[in-house]
């Protein structure tokens, strides 16, 4: 059996940069092993699949490690690949996950995903987190991820993760975010994941579930603009909606392949 296997940049105009993520449309599903060695093969940070079921369309996405409960940037790329490949005509896509019902909409280049918010509470930080960092945060937040605060954009760009250390922890689906106040933008995040094939996550669409809320009380506005400041980078557009956030992004097709069963 023979699958189109789309790669997409999420979160990025330029088609060299942002987050990649593969995306395969299947008749119906496979066995969890096979989709999970799939993905290990595709080695990116996130595979999704997805199929239609009673005009449902049912979205799930593998990391080369595990089946995770969310990701952004992975669903952006399926809308890109149902709306610009696929040629899907509604410009409002319901996806039916594991985080419940998901909902991405279209307007003028831009795709909108409408995610669960996900507040932070304070937190101490655990003991194999803090010996990782070259520098320590001024505030400690947990939702499903540690929420490190920092003082400035620099102090984000300048952090070193000893994996000899955060590799300890075992975090289940989280990870940490890292982030500021941005230079030329509201706010400035990395993300890294404890134990996983890939330790920074380019830009991770999830865990502004926890930034939006966060940094819309601490400005006091609930549109944003952020940057992830990984290597590869990217921008998202954010708004504060009450117990939901929109997470705003463009995406790009680095590639279309087949994939063998």
């Amino acid at each position: 059996m023979k699958y189109k296997l789309y790669q997409i940049n999420s979160f990025v105009s330029n088609s060299l940069k942002g987050n990649p993520a593969c995306v395969i449309f299947l008749d119906k599903w496979l066995k969890d092993s096979v989709m999970m060695r799939i993905s290990k093969e595709n080695n990116v940070a996130e595979t999704a699949f997805f199929i239609f079921d009673n005009n449902k369309i049912m979205l799930r996405w593998f990391t080369p490690d595990i089946e995770i409960d969310l990701c952004g940037h992975a669903t952006l790329a399926v809308a890109h690949v149902l709306r610009s490949i696929l040629k899907y005509k509604n410009d409002k896509i319901i996806f039916h996950t594991k985080s419940g019902k998901l909902i991405v909409n279209f307007y003028k280049d831009i795709y909108y995903l409408n995610f669960p918010s996900r507040k932070a509470e304070i937190s101490s930080l655990p003991i194999e987190i803090k010996l990782s960092l070259n520098i320590q945060p001024q505030e400690i937040y947990k939702a499903r991820d540690f929420m490190l605060v920092y003082n400035s954009e620099e102090e984000v760009k300048n952090i070193i993760i000893d994996r000899s250390y955060f590799d300890k922890i075992n975090l289940g689906y989280g990870g940490v975010i890292i982030t500021a106040q941005g230079n030329n933008v509201d706010f400035v995040s990395r993300y890294f994941t404890p134990q996983a094939t890939f330790l920074e996550d380019p830009v991770t669409g999830s865990a502004h579930c926890t930034l939006i809320p966060y940094w819309s009380s601490r400005l006091n506005k609930n549109k944003l603009k952020a940057l992830q400041i990984s290597s590869r980078g990217g921008s998202l557009i954010c708004e504060n909606n009450l117990d939901r956030v929109i997470i705003g992004g463009q995406a790009k097709t680095s590639f279309i392949s087949e994939v063998k069963i």
